[in-house]
């Protein structure tokens, strides 16, 4: 099925709403012209009926059909039949046949005595009544008089005519003027088809004109902004994902490749062999560990939906993790404090997560007789944990973006001591996010705070594991 374009509906549109409002007004002027018409018609019916009555009345029998004869010779259309009450006429027009007119005549709805009828192609409306005649009062006259219609169904004909030339022209000028207002008013339309057709994924600048829209189309170019602001952002995203991500894997891979093929060179001693391999194995044990956390934060950053929910005690869940922690920390001489206590809603595992990368990364930073606090508290309709730990601060120009995959509160790409693959703060950020909480981070006065911010009885929405 073809389908128009929406100037041309518009188009059609103008001239058929155009063509059927004069139409109808032509119809509704015809009608109460043609009205108008019978009403002076039949006004005039009644005063030549009145000029017979009189003619009747003021001369004798014998005199009246030569008086009528003369008197409507200045009406010229008028037609009458003037019959005495044996039925004996008195007077005829010529070339009437008014029995037979009287026979088809269809009365009108103003009453019996008026009628139209139709006669030699003419129309003709009509008038009957009851005349007294001169010295005879018992004697009345019967009076059948006519008018043709002619004179005015020519001119209805014209008007008709005139009518369907107007209603045609106003069709015409209404399309013409229509489809220019339409392409003028879609105008803005094509206009953000033609930067959108400009949008590509190396070319996400273009923005559609909000400003120079109608207002009816300003809502439709800032919900595309935005949409092409968060495409921006993604890519943007994915782009640093992927060079980070490709600096990430080359280090693990280049020293695997390396010790291989040092160790391939020449024949060597099998505890050589074994050192390599067990090198090997903690490289392949670290690109494990960044894929597996790769692939659990690509999840949590697209799907943004609990596998379950449910009440969660949050310092039974602080007390488990501690007890996980207890011999890591005993071994740093690091001291694990809990205070306060609180409910949510939210997925436990997701929960135990976020909690754990926290304590994982307070516990890698935290000196020797350090300690680390978990607070837990409530405000209105929120409840937050902070994750509390001393040692060196955290850099004011890195804390915007300590969240971003593979960052490292140090700056460096590796450090010996350490087995992070810099996710588990991003990680911890998809997580709230899926909770519908907020992260923030603070470093200042020899202490570093990570507090998480969750509804305190939100239910955020599920999704089948």
């Amino acid at each position: 099925m073809r389908r128009f374009s929406l100037t041309t509906r518009l188009t059609a549109l103008f001239c058929l709403s155009s063509a059927g409002v004069l139409l109808g007004l032509g119809i509704l002027i015809a009608t109460a012209m043609d009205r108008h018409f019978a009403e002076e018609d039949f006004a005039s019916l009644g005063d030549n009926v009145r000029l017979i009555q009189r003619i009747a009345a003021e001369n004798a029998a014998v005199s009246v059909p030569d008086r009528l004869a003369v008197a409507l010779e200045h009406h010229p259309g008028f037609v009458a039949h003037v019959s005495a009450a044996d039925g004996r006429p008195l007077f005829v027009s010529n070339g009437f046949d008014f029995s037979s007119a009287l026979g088809t005549a269809s009365v009108l709805p103003a009453g019996r005595d008026t009628f139209v009828w139709e006669q030699d192609g003419k129309h003709y409306r009509g008038m009957r009544a009851t005349v007294q005649a001169s010295g005879n009062e018992h004697a009345p006259l019967t009076v059948v008089i006519g008018m043709d219609t002619e004179i005015h169904a020519h001119f209805m004909r014209a008007f008709r005519r005139s009518l369907a030339f107007y209603v045609a022209l106003a069709a015409l000028a209404s399309g013409l003027l229509g489809w220019w207002a339409a392409r003028r008013g879609l105008a803005p339309l094509r206009t953000m088809a033609t930067r959108a057709r400009a949008v590509t994924a190396h070319k996400l600048d273009e923005r559609m004109p909000v400003d120079a829209v109608p207002v009816e189309m300003a809502d439709l170019a800032g919900t595309l902004n935005a949409m092409l602001e968060r495409l921006q952002s993604d890519f943007a995203r994915l782009s640093d994902f992927s060079s980070d991500l490709a600096h990430e894997l080359r280090t693990p891979i280049t020293n695997l490749m390396t010790q291989t093929q040092v160790v391939l060179s020449q024949p060597r001693a099998a505890e050589k062999y074994r050192d390599v391999l067990a090198s090997n194995a903690e490289e392949l044990q670290r690109l494990a560990r960044m894929v597996s956390d790769m692939l659990y934060l690509a999840k949590m950053e697209h799907g943004l939906t609990l596998p379950c929910a449910e009440p969660i005690d949050v310092a039974v869940e602080v007390h488990a993790l501690f007890e996980f922690y207890d011999a890591l920390a005993e071994d740093k001489a690091v001291r694990l404090q809990l205070r306060g206590e609180a409910h949510i809603v939210g997925d436990r595992l997701m929960l135990r997560r976020a909690l754990s990368n926290l304590l994982s990364n307070a516990l890698r930073y935290t000196p020797s007789g350090g300690s680390i606090v978990v607070e837990i508290g409530s405000s209105g309709d929120m409840v937050t944990i902070a994750v509390v730990n001393d040692g060196q601060e955290i850099p004011p120009d890195l804390l915007p973006a300590i969240f971003d995959r593979f960052s490292r509160g140090d700056k460096s790409r590796v450090r010996p001591d350490s087995d992070s693959v810099g996710l588990g703060l991003s990680i911890t950020r998809a997580i709230m996010a899926a909770h519908g909480g907020t992260i923030a981070a603070q470093s200042v006065g020899g202490k570093t705070r990570f507090t998480l911010a969750f509804q305190r009885q939100a239910a955020p929405s599920t999704a089948a594991a």
